[in-house]
């Protein structure tokens, strides 16, 4: 009797036993799955919290390159733009007094008001005169500008500006593309008002120029000039004073028959490519920080 209680006792505590080990197995795969469902979700909140982060980042890049540009007026919360603020803007109906500082601001209020630029002579055009007949001053077309009330009228005051004030210039000195028939036509010119006419002259390709800009390219031309000493010269003197640059990478000079001065130069003058804003992808891995 007592050997049967026993072995009863064994076999409840046995039995005990078993749903003891079942109930710690149950709760270690509970705790192991909890634990592995919190690692993902702390996982997955740190990945949506890198990708927010870095999304605004984004938005405050772009906001910051439109503020410095003057490309709209500043954000109403002075930081970054909304996308119904990007949607109605327009550049063209944007006033001076409104993006004060920017780089399109300094353009105008400065550049284009610059009296050493101002100083090269210009081409005659019926479009830079008043009324009167005489030449539009810059007070004229900042004011006329300024007077522009509507798109249509801000695009012209604008237009005007690029063709009647000192920016004119900009274009003249450094060109915003390659364009060998406007640099021979230069060099034409120089000739011309040199009082001679050119025996030869011809582009001899481009290339870029190596050092802190990369988007600087230079145009190679080949010129040839024999003249007298004094013609010759005042070639050289024109050509250094001309407001594009020629940089000689050789010259010979020779003395020719009847006390002739004979001239062949490679020279190089200069463009712009257009430079753009460099944009970078981004990748986010959960749990992986590349």
């Amino acid at each position: 009797m007592a050997k049967e209680i026993a072995i009863g006792k064994r076999a409840k505590i046995s039995e005990a036993q078993q749903y003891m080990i079942l109930a710690v197995l149950g709760a270690s795969l509970f705790l192991g799955a909890a634990i592995s469902l919190v690692s993902n979700f702390i996982k997955q909140i740190s990945f949506n919290t890198d990708v927010i982060m870095a999304e605004e980042a984004s938005i405050k890049s772009y906001s910051d390159y439109i503020k410095a540009a003057g490309i709209c007026k500043s954000p109403k919360n002075g930081d970054t733009y909304s996308s119904e603020e990007l949607d109605n803007c327009n550049p063209s109906d944007i006033e001076i007094s409104e993006i004060s500082g920017t780089l399109r601001a300094n353009i105008l209020e400065n550049l284009a008001a610059n009296e050493a630029l101002n100083s090269v002579p210009k081409e005659d055009s019926s479009r830079c005169l008043n009324g009167e007949g005489k030449k539009l001053t810059y007070k004229d077309l900042i004011q006329n500008y300024k007077d522009a009330k509507g798109t249509e009228e801000l695009v012209a005051a604008s237009q005007l500006i690029k063709s009647c004030s000192a920016l004119r210039i900009i274009p003249d000195a450094l060109p915003a593309f390659k364009n060998e028939e406007a640099l021979l036509a230069s060099l034409n010119k120089i000739f011309n008002i040199s009082g001679w006419k050119p025996e030869s002259i011809s582009p001899s390709g481009s290339s870029s120029v190596s050092g802190d800009s990369s988007n600087l390219n230079a145009l190679a031309v080949s010129l040839s000039v024999e003249a007298d000493t004094g013609t010759t010269m005042t070639v050289l003197n024109n050509i250094e004073r001309s407001i594009r640059d020629f940089n000689f990478e050789s010259a010979t000079i020779e003395w020719g028959g009847d006390a002739s001065l004979v001239l062949r130069a490679q020279a190089n003058a200069y463009y712009l490519t257009p430079s753009a804003i460099k944009e970078s992808a981004k990748t986010f891995k959960v749990g992986d920080k590349k």
